[in-house]
C-alpha cells in the first residue's frame, strides 16, 4: 500500500516583502505587482523535497489580516499557519526599520531569520544586531537552497558559503564574497502563485543583473551576467499561458546591457504576440541614438519607458558619473516621445564634490523647471539624493562629515523626500520644498480641468486619432492622481514634524 504524503505537514518558508514606511511615488504601483528576487528565491526553495513555501508582500496584501496599525498581522498570520523559517527582502533601505520590528517578532517566537538584498549585504552587523539570524551575500537562489538543505537534514547551515552570522557576538562570514548563480539562463521561471494575498496586475521579469557603469549614487554593482533572450522570451510565454498576463515590466538596471539579446527577445515576442502585450521597461537616455532598438521594442509592445535622467545640469552630470552632458538630452526625448510613454526621473540638489558650486540653488531650480517644461515628459519623478549604503555618494559624504545621524534621520526616511545630509548651499527645508514645487509643476490640480475638456471635445479629438486622445487624457488622470498623492503626503508630514526637528538640530 503506498503511503499518501501531506505536505500540509511539511515545514513552511516564509519570505516578506517589508512594507514602505509611508506612502511615497511607488505606493500605487506597489498594489499591483510584486518584487521579483523574492519570488525567484522563493520558487527555488519551493522545488526543495519537504518544503512547502510562501511570500507575503506587505505592499500587496488586501485581504489579509491587519493589526491596529494597519500593517499585516504577523502574530495571526503565525497563528493560522506557522513558519518554520523566515525570510527578508531588504532591498529598499526605507523598508529596513520594518525589517527590524518583525525579525524581533519572529525572534521572541524563536523561528529562524534570513535577510538579503543590498541593505543586508552593505551591513551585515547592523542587521545581526536586531535579531536576524543570517545575512546572505549576493545570488540567494543558491544560498537558500544550502541553508534549507541543511535545516531539514539536521545539519549546520554554518557551512552554507556566502552568507554571515554571529559567533559568539562577533560577525563571521563563511566566505565574505558574494555568492552568485553560475549560468542565469538555468534558472526556473517565477511561481508568482507562490503569493498570498496579492492582486497581480504587472509582472516583473528580468535576465540582466549587474550594471557596468558606475554611478556614484547606485549601489548595483559588479560586472553585468545574463541569461540568453529566449530564456525571458520562455518566462512571458509561461506567464501568458498559466496566468494569463498581459503586462510586464523588466526590472533590468539597463535594457540594453547586452544589446544583441535584448534585441532577440524582443523579436521573438513581436513574432509571437505582435504588439498585444504590453511591457514597461527601464533603458539610458542614449537608447534613443539606436533607431533599430527602438523599432523592434515598440513592435513587440514596449509602451513605457523609464529614463533615469538625473540632472539636466553638467556639473551634476559630470559628478554622478552618468558618462554624458546634458547637451543632447532635449534631442534624444524627443526620439523618445515619438515611440514611448517616457517617465523621467530626476535627482534634485546633488551635492558638489567642491564646497563652491557654480550655480545657486536657485539656479539649478530654474534649471530643472526649464527642462522638465521642454522636454513635455509624460510622467516624472523627482527624489532628493539618498545616500545609501555600498554607494560612493555615501562615503564622500560621510567623509566630509555631511550625513544626518541615524537618530536623527532614521532609515525609514531614505525614500528620497527626504534630506539625509547637510546640504551646502541651502536649508534642508528650502532643499526639499523646492523638489516639491517642480513635482507641483506638472501634477497639479489643473489636470483635472483638462480631464473634464478632453471628455467634452472628444469628438474633435478623435479627428487626430484614438491614441493621440488617449495618451493626452491617460496623462492628465496620471497628474491629477500625483497631485493627490502630493496632498497626502504633505498632511502627514506636517503631522510628523519630522522637518522642524531637523532644523532644531
Amino acid at each position: 500500500m503506498i503511503k499518501t504524503i501531506d505536505k500540509n505537514d511539511w515545514p513552511l518558508f516564509r519570505v516578506i516583502i517589508p512594507a514602505f514606511p509611508e506612502i511615497n511615488i511607488f505606493t500605487r504601483q506597489a498594489r499591483k505587482t510584486t518584487s521579483l528576487g523574492p519570488i525567484m528565491v522563493a520558487t527555488v526553495a519551493n522545488k526543495l523535497w519537504g518544503w512547502r513555501v510562501e511570500v507575503i508582500d506587505e505592499n500587496n496584501c488586501s485581504g489579509a489580516p491587519k493589526d491596529k496599525n494597519g500593517l499585516l498581522d504577523h502574530a495571526v498570520l503565525q497563528k493560522e499557519n506557522p513558519a518554520a523559517i523566515v525570510g527578508f527582502y531588504c532591498g529598499l533601505t526605507s523598508t529596513i526599520e520594518r525589517v527590524w520590528e518583525l525579525a524581533d517578532h519572529y525572534h521572541q517566537e524563536k523561528i529562524p531569520t534570513i535577510a538579503g538584498g543590498r541593505h543586508a549585504y552593505y551591513c551585515p552587523e547592523e542587521m545581526l544586531r536586531n535579531n536576524i539570524d543570517v545575512i546572505v551575500h549576493g545570488d540567494g537562489e543558491p544560498v537558500i537552497h544550502h541553508i534549507l538543505n541543511a535545516l531539514k537534514q539536521g545539519n549546520s547551515w554554518k557551512d552554507t558559503p556566502g552568507i554571515s552570522f554571529l559567533e559568539n557576538k562577533q560577525v563571521k562570514s563563511n566566505p565574505p564574497e558574494a555568492v552568485e548563480v553560475a549560468e542565469l539562463s538555468n534558472l526556473p521561471y517565477p511561481d508568482f502563485g507562490l503569493l498570498k494575498y496579492v492582486k497581480m496586475k504587472i509582472y516583473p521579469i528580468g535576465r540582466i543583473r549587474g550594471c557596468s557603469m558606475n554611478c556614484e549614487f547606485c549601489s548595483v554593482k559588479g560586472k553585468p551576467r545574463w541569461a540568453e533572450g529566449r530564456y525571458l522570451f520562455n518566462v512571458v510565454k509561461w506567464l501568458v499561458e498559466t496566468r494569463r498576463a498581459c503586462h510586464f515590466f523588466i526590472v533590468d538596471d539597463r535594457l540594453e546591457e547586452d544589446l544583441e539579446g535584448t534585441l532577440d527577445f524582443f523579436r521573438m515576442i513581436s513574432d509571437k504576440y505582435g504588439s498585444r502585450l504590453c511591457f514597461t521597461v527601464q533603458t539610458r537616455l542614449e537608447t534613443a541614438k539606436n533607431t533599430k532598438l527602438l523599432e523592434v521594442m515598440k513592435k513587440a509592445g514596449v509602451r513605457y519607458v523609464f529614463i533615469g535622467y538625473e540632472s539636466p545640469i553638467d556639473e551634476d552630470l559630470k559628478v554622478m558619473r552618468k558618462g554624458y552632458s546634458s547637451s543632447n538630452m532635449l534631442e534624444w526625448t524627443k526620439v523618445l516621445r515619438r515611440y514611448f510613454w517616457v517617465h523621467g526621473m530626476f535627482i534634485f540638489g546633488y551635492p558638489s564634490e567642491n564646497k563652491a558650486s557654480s550655480l545657486t540653488a536657485k539656479e539649478k531650480f530654474e534649471q530643472f523647471r526649464k527642462f522638465i517644461c521642454q522636454a513635455s515628459l509624460d510622467t516624472i519623478q523627482i527624489l532628493l539624493p539618498i545616500p545609501l549604503v555600498g554607494t560612493v555618494l555615501r562615503e564622500r559624504l560621510k567623509k566630509a562629515g555631511k550625513i544626518f545621524p541615524l537618530e536623527l534621520v532614521p532609515w525609514s526616511k531614505y525614500d528620497g523626500a527626504y534630506p539625509c545630509f547637510r546640504p551646502d548651499d541651502t536649508s534642508a527645508r528650502e532643499l526639499q520644498e523646492a523638489a516639491i514645487k517642480l513635482m507641483k509643476r506638472v501634477y497639479n490640480p489643473w489636470s483635472l480641468v483638462r480631464i473634464l475638456l478632453r471628455i467634452v471635445s472628444f469628438p474633435i479629438y478623435l479627428l487626430r486619432g484614438w491614441r493621440n486622445w488617449y495618451r493626452g487624457w491617460y496623462r492628465d488622470v496620471i497628474k491629477y492622481g500625483g497631485h493627490l498623492l502630493i496632498q497626502r503626503w504633505r498632511k502627514r508630514q506636517k503631522k510628523d514634524k519630522f522637518m522642524e526637528r531637523l532644523e532644531k538640530y
